[in-house]
């Protein structure tokens, strides 16, 4: 051969690779572009605002990994890979990665399940006691799901971990009873001491009348009456509501000389002689 048909060979060659390689690298710009373009019409688009957040964010997150394998087949075909040979070794590889990320497919069905039975969604309060972990959900996604605490603390929890754990939804419903106890001291009259409780609980302009608030004397304790105080508000007024009524119950007790006593031991000497 001589070095004239070596050099117009190369020149082919790399012209017909060349020119596949730079076609492959637009068409993966161009569709890595895309792709964002529409995760981001999926989360914002209008058509999907009745949507529940967590399954918009759960779709967007789905659509991009489908996509992007579309788009590496779409690229292996201009380069000249055979197709069924790229599919089947991204088979291959998918089944590898599954069998070594078990626990992240156990989340992503863990997702699949949350957004099915709904225990909760995108916006509402929740408490895991076994992760020690409560927040406001702010996004459900493939695998994680992300609360962010009242304390402006960001936490990442497992899908799987959420499916498998005891789950308080505080915001699910729209009324919840506050529960607070008070203690007074075995002098005090107890007639006296649940008229004084009635009265916070009934002048309180965030607490309902319907279900009627209660104040019961619960238990008697070493040093101690113990009364049970219960009354339903809206769930957004919780908090004001129990921290108003711990305070307001302390400065009537003061007001009516109602001791709140401290725990109290009896030492019994005996002369010997």
């Amino acid at each position: 051969m001589s070095w004239d048909k070596f050099l117009d060979l190369m020149f082919d060659l790399i012209s017909s690779v060349g020119i596949k390689l730079l076609s492959a690298i637009i068409v993966f710009i161009i569709g890595v572009k895309l792709i964002k373009w529409f995760s981001r019409i999926i989360r914002t688009t209008k058509k999907l605002e009745k949507t529940d957040a967590g399954v918009r964010s759960f779709l967007a997150s789905f659509a991009v990994i489908a996509l992007y394998i579309v788009l590496f087949i779409t690229v292996a075909m201009i380069l000249g890979i055979p197709t069924t040979s790229f599919i089947a070794a991204l088979a291959s590889a998918f089944a590898a990665i599954g069998l070594a990320m078990q626990g992240t497919l156990s989340n992503f069905a863990g997702g699949i399940m949350i957004l099915v039975f709904k225990p909760f969604k995108v916006g509402d309060y929740i408490c895991a006691p076994k992760e020690e972990a409560e927040g406001t959900v702010q996004e459900i996604s493939l695998v994680y799901t992300i609360l962010k605490t009242p304390d402006n603390t960001v936490i990442t929890i497992p899908n799987g971990t959420l499916t498998n754990s005891v789950v308080k939804n505080m915001t699910s419903v729209e009324m919840r009873r506050v529960d607070v106890t008070f203690s007074t001291s075995y002098d005090c009259d107890i007639d006296k001491v649940k008229g004084i409780l009635m009265d916070v609980l009934n002048s309180h302009p965030l607490i309902n009348k319907d279900p009627e608030p209660t104040a019961r004397l619960s238990e008697h304790a070493d040093s101690a009456l113990v009364y049970t105080v219960r009354a339903w508000c809206k769930t957004d007024d919780y908090w004001d509501v129990k921290y108003d009524l711990i305070e307001t119950v302390k400065k009537e007790f003061d007001k009516n000389n109602i001791p709140i006593p401290f725990p109290q031991l009896d030492v019994h000497m005996t002369d010997e002689k």
